[in-house]
Formats: structure tokens, sequence, C-alpha cells
């Protein structure tokens, strides 16, 4: 394989907006980068919007553009993994389509990568411009409470953004699993990672694809795939509660001893509630692991291409790809077909009838009676 110096992956949803400015803008930081020994790999993840019909556009006029369009709505993280698994440079730059991270920085990142030695560049944000105080506090508070959960030290106010070399992006795609955080997977894989501050500027168009509900699953999947923590306060809360059983048993053998009543219905109520809500907490947390561990074991493909735009250098080692469907026209008929419905065709047959041309079903001829 004839490897070009950088690929340029970006996950797309719903950006056709964005996506003339962004194909304009990464072109001109990568020829400043590496002149012409480079690709950009867009994926569809779905897009409701035309974005597909823009890749599809841009790809016709640019041989260094690959549009890959998805089966269907896999989600950032598997349509990242999409694109990570097909593209081909020595150097890979992660980026989303919304522009708020400059993909101008290439240089720079590049530069940082080479005076260090590193494998990894992340981009580690300074200033979150356009973004609400509570998405701020939010996000801060949970990756301080992630890497305190975890073993794995996963850097502070990072996220998909950053410039990896091909080993690194080797190691990464050996890691199969399903329910995919990629910073942190990144941060796992080791090798030399080195920060690499910045602005991050307003979404240039469009809105979020990353609501609250999203941002909730993602958490979930980092805890659960980097930590069992939640598992060990099952265990921690156990303690905690036959402590205070005991005690509550010694306070009541005291009151039966003494002769007087056992007063308390509302904290009884209390105790049996917290205990309770406790014991639901633990077991939905049980079958979160659960969950990931019946999902894992059904070994799916972690994404599936239905269509490629452009010249592709990448195998689809983690997911499938689909053959082009070709159109073909059956003989002396003026609707146009394809091979699958040839083969579908061809197998409507009877035992004992004659089969025809390719595409054309031999009916026995009636007698009248």
């Amino acid at each position: 394989m004839n490897r070009p110096s950088l690929s340029i992956v970006v996950p797309c949803y719903n950006e056709a907006a964005c996506l003339d400015i962004l194909h304009a803008r990464i072109s001109g930081a990568a020829k400043v980068a590496v002149g012409d020994d480079y690709e950009i790999v867009l994926i569809n993840d779905g897009s409701r919007d035309d974005s597909w019909g823009v890749m599809q556009r841009l790809a016709a006029a640019d041989p260094r553009l690959v549009a890959i369009n998805l089966s269907r709505n896999h989600g950032h993280q598997l349509a990242l993994t999409a694109g990570l698994d097909l593209c081909a440079g020595e150097q890979i730059l992660i980026i989303d389509a919304d522009l708020q991270d400059p993909p101008e920085l290439l240089s720079d990142m590049r530069a940082a990568m080479a005076a260090s030695q590193a494998d990894v560049v992340y981009a580690v944000r300074r200033q979150r411009a356009g973004e609400t105080v509570f998405k701020k506090a939010t996000a801060a508070a949970f990756y301080r409470l992630l890497t305190r959960m975890t073993e794995t030290p996963i850097p502070l106010d990072t996220g998909d953004f950053r410039l990896m070399s091909r080993r690194a992006l080797d190691a990464f795609l050996s890691l199969p699993e399903q329910a995919r955080f990629i910073r942190g997977m990144v941060a796992w894989i080791g090798f030399k990672q080195v920060p690499f501050p910045y602005d991050r500027a307003e979404r240039l168009a469009g809105e979020t694809n990353y609501p609250l509900a999203k941002m909730i699953r993602l958490a979930f999947d980092a805890v659960t795939g980097f930590s069992t923590a939640p598992l060990r306060f099952a265990s921690h809360a156990g303690l905690a509660l036959t402590g205070v059983s005991l005690l509550l048993f010694v306070y009541i053998a005291i009151g039966w001893l003494s002769g007087s009543a056992v007063q308390g219905w509302t904290s009884t109520m209390l105790v049996t509630v917290f205990l309770g809500a406790v014991q639901m907490f633990v077991l939905g947390m049980i079958g979160e692991y659960l969950g990931r561990l019946y999902v894992e074991s059904k070994r799916r493909p972690l994404y599936i291409v239905a269509d490629v735009a452009g010249p592709i250098q990448g195998k689809a080692t983690l997911g499938f790809r689909a053959e082009p469907v070709e159109v073909v026209r059956l003989p002396d008929s003026p609707f146009p077909s394809t091979p699958n419905n040839e083969r579908a065709c061809q197998s409507r047959h009877h035992p004992g009838e004659g089969r025809g041309p390719v595409g054309k079903v031999a009916v026995p001829k009636r007698t009248r009676s």
C-alpha cells in the first residue's frame, strides 16, 4: 500500500452547511503541512440532510477526498472508528466537522510531535467559546471524576481532536469493543503522548449533535469501559449497611430487654426505602456491565459501509464494507435492475420448468382444453 503522509478523518452528521468550508480549510491546512501527499476521509453517519450528496460532489472534484457512507446512524464514536479503520496515512488527524477545532493548527501539532518524538498529540481546550456554563461545568466535573475512578490516566479537558502516528493507530485498531470511548482508548494504549493547548472556537453552522442524552450515554460508556468502581461501590455499600444493621439490632435488643416499646415507624420506613434505593442502584450498575458483556459476545461488526466515493485505500478490519451495487439492464426490458434482482428472478423457477436467457423466466405454454 502506498500510504500518504497524512490522513484527516472527519465524522459527519447533518453537516451539509459546513462541508464546503470544511473541505476548503482542511485542504489548505494539509497542503501547508505536507504538500499534496494527504487524504481527507469524510464519514457520513446516516445524516438526514444532504451531507452525502455534498460529499459525493466534493469527492468527484477532489481526487484526495474519500467519502464513506455508513448504512445507518451508528453514533459519533463508531463513525470515527470507521474512518480510522479505513484511512491509510502515516499520520492521522482527527477533527470534527463543525470547525470548532481549527484545522490550521495541523502544522504546529506536527511540529510538536516531531520535537517531542511523540506518537500522540492531543489538543487541550483552554477556552470553549459558544458553550453554555452548564456544559462547561458538567464536562469539567465529569473528566475530573473519571480520572479519580479509572486506573488509566485520561487527560483533562480534551476531546477527540488529536494527531496520531500510524503505530499508535494500529494499536488502537486492535481494540475491538463495541461501546467505545475513543479518547480514553487512545490514552489506554500508551506510547508517548503530549498535550497541545488551544482555544476552541464556536460552531460554524447548525446545532450541536451531542445533546444531553448522548453526553450521558458517552459518560456511562466511559465509566463502565474504564472503571470497575461502580461494582466496588456495591461491596462498600454492603459492608456499610451491614454495620448499620448490626447497630440497629443492638438498639432493638436493648429496647426489648429494658421492656420499652421500640418507637420509630417513620425511621423504619426511611431505612427500608433507603435500602431499596441502594439495591436498585447496585442492580442497575450490574445490569450495565452485563449489558456490555452481552453486546460484546455477539461479535457484530462495529460499522457497515454502504457506499464509498473516491479512491479508498484502507481495509475494513473492524467493520463490514458492502459490495457496490451496479445497475444493469435486463434483456428486452425497459426497466433497470441489479445483479441481486436477476439472481432473485432466476431463483423463482419451479422444478421442471425451462430457463430462458439471463433475467427471464421461461413460462410453460398454456393449452386450451
